[in-house]
């Protein structure tokens, strides 16, 4: 790098965790410029999802719902923007600021006020061991394994819920491929993070042959972004559906793309010419 020319932004890198983008390439004011961009992606399906307050009306449990899922975006941007250690940890904390209140809501769902006490109790204590101890000791596993447990049980659950609350069968239906589209959502995600991390020389050797605006593509961790925050709105939406009262309407129409036009496929392909 030229000497005379202005260093990054930021400052040197105080994360301890840095992924595949190259830092600093298209502007000094952005560490990593794909992975912030798509970051931004959690913050448009939030907003989506609060401007549009569906059979409930707009609710606390509703609006902690989304904005956790604003929140996710906010602090991801600000991560993979500066790479420091202190913007890293508020990433990974609103991780759980997102999952521990839709656990909680899916836990309590008609449960009685002395169960929804004990839950409050033990999710807020988990909530803060785990994080205390990821901000105090650097334990990357501790925080993973918690985030994809929480992860895990809210799928689990909102399946369980959807043929517990949805009585229409064709609900129910595009209601349970809608849930199989996040987790599919979710699961892809995870693998492309995984590509990113293992073929991060490849990758960026392609990059640097087919240059920009190519490359952008190639950023294996912003695409885990984009898929992470469908799975994570569509498991918004589901629990603020399920949870609400007796679906009697299918809301998958109302909900943010490509989710409609992946049930819809879905339905379709589900369908036989004799049915149809």
């Amino acid at each position: 790098m030229d000497a005379s020319l202005p260093g990054p932004f930021w400052g040197e890198s105080t994360s301890y965790l840095n992924f595949c983008e190259e830092d600093y390439v298209v502007t000094r004011y952005i560490a990593e410029f794909i992975n912030t961009l798509s970051s931004l992606a959690f913050v448009v399906y939030g907003i989506y999802g609060i401007s549009n307050p569906g059979r409930s009306g707009q609710t606390t449990a509703r609006l902690v719902s989304y904005s956790g899922l604003i929140g996710v975006g906010i602090c991801s941007a600000s991560y993979h923007m500066t790479l420091k250690y202190h913007t890293q940890m508020s990433d990974e904390l609103s991780m759980h600021l997102l999952t521990t209140p839709m656990v909680y809501r899916l836990l309590t769902f008609k449960s009685n006020p002395q169960r929804t006490r004990l839950v409050a109790v033990i999710l807020t204590s988990l909530f803060t061991v785990v994080m205390v101890t990821h901000m105090v000791m650097d334990e990357f596993l501790l925080h993973a394994t918690a985030f994809g447990l929480a992860v895990y049980l809210i799928a689990a659950r909102t399946h369980k819920l959807i043929s517990q609350q949805v009585l229409d069968q064709r609900i129910r239906k595009n209601l349970r491929n809608t849930a199989r589209f996040g987790c599919f959502s979710f699961a892809f995600g995870y693998f492309v993070w995984l590509l990113d991390h293992w073929l991060c020389q490849l990758l960026t050797s392609t990059k640097h042959s087919v240059g920009l605006p190519v490359a952008f593509f190639l950023e294996l961790h912003g695409w885990w972004h984009i898929f992470t925050c469908i799975g994570g709105y569509i498991g918004v939406a589901l629990i603020d559906e399920i949870t609400s009262s007796e679906v009697r309407e299918d809301p998958t129409p109302h909900l943010a793309w490509p989710v409609p036009f992946v049930v819809r496929s879905l339905a379709g392909a589900g369908t036989s010419p004799k049915q149809e």
